[in-house]
């Protein structure tokens, strides 16, 4: 019988190690019947009184190839980045750049007037000001304290 000598600290640096692969890693499934992964573009979700402003990074995608919905409750976009494709004779090429199709939903905290949604897109960043009902404006709840009896 042979006796190996157990390096516990190893398999700690080995969980430490897949654990931050997890978090490092931002792709999604694009959906259940595609076996594929996509990458999810960054979000920023800024909330005032009146709207919620949305800015998503979308960088190399033309206008064309994105499509943005917006209910009341979520935004919807999806889009594709298109491989550019070189021939080279000599060399290797590395490339961390992703390409395909991807897709975000983004609930929202409030409900907003989906027919006055303004747009723009400038840099490879597409900024939505989503405007709020007047009932999300307006919805301020009392709360009534009761003291104990002393």
């Amino acid at each position: 019988m042979t006796l190996v000598r157990w390096n516990p600290w190893k398999e700690i640096d080995t969980l430490q190690h897949q654990i931050n692969s997890l978090f490092e890693d931002t792709r999604l499934p694009s959906t259940l019947f595609d076996k594929g992964l996509s990458k999810v573009p960054a979000a920023e979700i800024q909330e005032t009184e009146d709207a919620i402003h949305l800015k998503i990074e979308l960088p190399g995608i033309e206008a064309k190839d994105l499509d943005v919905q917006v209910t009341e409750n979520a935004v919807y976009v999806s889009g594709e980045r298109k491989s550019e494709t070189k021939t080279e004779e000599k060399g290797v090429t590395r490339s961390e750049f992703h390409y395909g199709k991807f897709q975000r939903i983004i609930p929202l905290s409030a409900r907003i007037q989906n027919t006055n949604v303004t747009a723009d897109y400038k840099d490879g960043i597409l900024n939505l000001t989503l405007p709020k009902t007047e009932q999300e404006k307006n919805k301020v709840v009392k709360v009534n304290l009761k003291q104990p009896a002393s």
